[in-house]
Parts: C-alpha cells; sequence; structure tokens
C-alpha cells in the first residue's frame, strides 16, 4: 500500500510539474505575442498617418511618394490605380484596429469613390497615373492601362464593398464595368501587360509567369468571368524546360487541371525546392496573398510555396552575411530599384544590400517570430521615422532611402491588418461573389515542392 501510495504521489506531482510547465510556456508564448501584436499596431498607426498626410482632401487620391532630403521634403503629386487600391485597403485596415471609426473611414472612402467615378477610362479601365490634385491624366508619363495597377484597384474595390454595406452599388459598378477582356490574349490564354491608348496598341509581352503580382488581377477577372478558368493553367509555373536562358533547368512533370497541361516545375536553393518568381522578390510572390486565401486554400501550392520563399529569403540574407532580410523593389536614394533574393528569380533582380520594410511585415503570417526579430535589425539600422519605416537600407553602408510610397505604405498597413485581426482583408476580399468563385482554383493544384 505504501509503494502504491508513493507511485500516486510521484504520478501527481509529475503531473502537477508538467502543467505549471507548459502554462509557464504559454504564458511566456502568449506574452511574446502579445508583445508584438503591440509593436505592430504602434508601427501601423505611423504608418497610415502617411495616408492620412497625403492624400488630397478633394480627390481623395494619395501622393505616390514623399520623400525627405537634406534640401527639404517633397512630394510626388500624382498616383496609381494600385495606390488608390492600396490606400483605400488601409483606411479599412486603420479602422479595423480602431485608428479611425467606421464613420471617418466611410466619408474618407466615398471621396475616393467619387472621383474614381469622375476619373477618365478606357473600357472602364483606369490610366497608370493620375494627377491628385485634379485627377487629370498625367500624360507627360505616357497614356497606359497597365493590368496589375487596375487588378489592385479591383482588389481594393472588393474588399471596400464587403466591409461597408452602404458602399457596396458603387465599388460593384466600379468592379463591374473593368472590361479586363481586352487586355486578354484568348489564343495564348495570358495577359497581355497591357495598352498604349496613344499608341493604340497592347504590349508585346504577355504576363505569363504564374508566380508573380499579376495573378491577382487574373484570379478577379476569372471571379468577373471576363476570362475562362483555363488561363489560370495557361500561366507558367516555371518556364518551359528547354527555354535554357532562365537561372535554372526546372525539374518537374506535366500534370492536367480542368483538361489543360501544365507543367509543375521547380528550382532548388539551398536544399529547398520553389517555384520561382520572375526576379526573386518578396513583392512578386507575396504581395497577391494580402487578398488571396493562398495561405488557408494553397497549402499544396501557393501557400506552401509563399512559405518557401520566406524562408529560402532568410537564408539568403544569412549566406550573404546581412544583418537583415527582406529583399524586393523599393526606393533608393536617388530614385527605385528593383532587389531580391536573386537565386529566386527566373531572371533573378540582384539584391544590391537592399533590404525594404514591406518585404518583412509580408512575412508576418508564415515567419512571426523571425519578423519581430527583423523589425528590430530595421530599426537598429535607423529606419524608423514620422511615418512608420524609411523606404529602403543598404545594410553594408547603412545607407537610407528616406521615402515613403504609397505601394509599400499599404502592403505594411494590410500585412499587419491581417495578422493581428485574423485575416480580415482577405475575409471581406473571398466574402465577395468575385472572391469566392474561382478558390477551387487555389485548393487542387500541388506544386511540385513537396
Amino acid at each position: 500500500m505504501k509503494k502504491a501510495k508513493i507511485v500516486s504521489l510521484l504520478f501527481v506531482f509529475c503531473l502537477v510539474t508538467n502543467l505549471v510547465i507548459t502554462n509557464m510556456v504559454s504564458a511566456t508564448d502568449y506574452e511574446k505575442d502579445r508583445a508584438l501584436q503591440v509593436e505592430l499596431e504602434a508601427i501601423a498607426k505611423k504608418t497610415y498617418k502617411y495616408f492620412q498626410d497625403h492624400t488630397d482632401p478633394n480627390t481623395g487620391l494619395t501622393y505616390d511618394e514623399v520623400r525627405f532630403t537634406e534640401e527639404g521634403k517633397t512630394e510626388a503629386r500624382h498616383t496609381s490605380p494600385t495606390n488608390i487600391g492600396m490606400d483605400m485597403m488601409s483606411t479599412v485596415s486603420a479602422q479595423q484596429m480602431g485608428l479611425i471609426t467606421e464613420a471617418e473611414a466611410v466619408k474618407r472612402i466615398k471621396v475616393t469613390l467619387n472621383t474614381l467615378e469622375e476619373l477618365e477610362k478606357w473600357n472602364g479601365l483606369f490610366y497608370n497615373w493620375y494627377n491628385t490634385g485634379d485627377g487629370s491624366i498625367k500624360k507627360d508619363w505616357g497614356q497606359f492601362i497597365s493590368q496589375v495597377d487596375n487588378g489592385w484597384l479591383s482588389a481594393g474595390l472588393i474588399v471596400v464593398g464587403q466591409a461597408y454595406e452602404e458602399l457596396y452599388d458603387q465599388t460593384s459598378r466600379l468592379v463591374d464595368n473593368m472590361n479586363y477582356t481586352t487586355l486578354y490574349d484568348p489564343e495564348v490564354g495570358q495577359f497581355r501587360g497591357g495598352y498604349d491608348v496613344a499608341k493604340g496598341k497592347l504590349t508585346d509581352h504577355h504576363y505569363g509567369l504564374f508566380y508573380t503580382e499579376p495573378r491577382v488581377a487574373s484570379y478577379i477577372s476569372i471571379g468577373k468571368g471576363d476570362v475562362p478558368e483555363e488561363h489560370w493553367w495557361k500561366m507558367y509555373r516555371t518556364m518551359p524546360k528547354e527555354w535554357d536562358w532562365q537561372a535554372q533547368i526546372p525539374q518537374g512533370n506535366d500534370v492536367q487541371y480542368d483538361d489543360v497541361t501544365v507543367f509543375e516545375g521547380h528550382y532548388v536553393y539551398n536544399g529547398q525546392k520553389f517555384v520561382p518568381s520572375w526576379g526573386g522578390s518578396m513583392f512578386e510572390g507575396l504581395m497577391p496573398g494580402i487578398v488571396l486565401k493562398e495561405k488557408e486554400l494553397g497549402t499544396k501550392a501557393l501557400g506552401l510555396n509563399n512559405k518557401r520563399h520566406v524562408e529560402l529569403q532568410i537564408a539568403y540574407a544569412k549566406e550573404k552575411g546581412y544583418a537583415a532580410w527582406g529583399f524586393s523593389p523599393a526606393a533608393t536614394p536617388t530614385g527605385y530599384s528593383e532587389f531580391a533574393a536573386t537565386p529566386l528569380g527566373t531572371s533573378g533582380y540582384k539584391d544590391g544590400a537592399t533590404v525594404t520594410a514591406h518585404a518583412t511585415f509580408l512575412a508576418l503570417d508564415y515567419a512571426p517570430e523571425a519578423v519581430q526579430k527583423n523589425i528590430k535589425a530595421l530599426k537598429d539600422f535607423n529606419m524608423y521615422g514620422k511615418y512608420g519605416f524609411f523606404d529602403s537600407v543598404n545594410v553594408e553602408t547603412g545607407e537610407l532611402a528616406k521615402a515613403y510610397l504609397a505601394l509599400d505604405q499599404g502592403m505594411i498597413m494590410v500585412s499587419i491588418a491581417n495578422f493581428v485581426n485574423d485575416g480580415v482583408i482577405r475575409d471581406y476580399f473571398h466574402s465577395d461573389p468575385i472572391g469566392k468563385k474561382p478558390e477551387e482554383l487555389l485548393e487542387k493544384e500541388v506544386f511540385s515542392i513537396q
């Protein structure tokens, strides 16, 4: 009996001890999670201030860029369809995080929607550059209709329409009128890059590569019924094997989806298989995931590949000996350039020892602990300013691009809102029939990277 009691007591002791340790670990994890959330909300508050301070109050159009130099502050008072979409989604994000009220959000977005209805368009699609003061086309930069930029405006309108019921009729009308068939090449099954209105000519190139940011417009076009579902399968996962100019000769197999043959190919870097983007940058791969439920639905394809790209960007920075990671097109001290983790691209951009903050925040859903550490690393470079993070830093020289870009600020805002509010922006997008209809395309695919 005594031995039995001792054994029982030991069992109880071990059980209690295990529960105490488990609770201590859980409490520590909770504190870490809470600390990250608090930090993210503080960053979001500063980041959204950019939109509050640099949007024309009469047109509701946000400035493309604000830059600080020794001579002072310069404001680029023009905007793009992407900027407009990101501004609207940033406002929804700000409201969801309690930075502004719902009434303020609706009032602010209403001004933008009224302007959008009046802007000059081509087949319902928007020109690439408008002046923020009066909404006129910035003709000295050409008269181009961009597939990818219109896609991001459509995405923003869809999110707004689901977030605020009183705006739904207006947003739906704008989206319905955006006729993507005008940019689609049915013979190839891919989109042209865009249309030059002044020249009356479509671009010679197609958006052929799948793992790049134009897939948002592709998804929306399918959801609208402007293009057939087969378009999704007509894009290249990697370029064909015989195209030997690409960074690697891909490995993989032909697979049938909806009676279309798809070459499910992959590259390899650092011992890991992945599907490449064009340049190897973070926003090509992960920006679409701020509205598309790739992580949730594409568990064997896009979601898995997004995770792989985050891991490999981090590995690339470590291999290069950089103190921070996050490679993506960004402002430079004198302009703008394309940066990437070079091996992750089909025709990879150089890294330039330059990292940009938006790349870090795009990775939140896949590597929050690594993001938290990288935020500290970026702050150590004195990147953190009045409107959140300056756009880029050279991690070898410490030279900052003291600029804020509407596009990049928007990616940061929406990424934070999704992370702290359980994918709220994605939920709004997929609540709309346009976002809901093509979900099966995300679910059924299996990349050759398992």
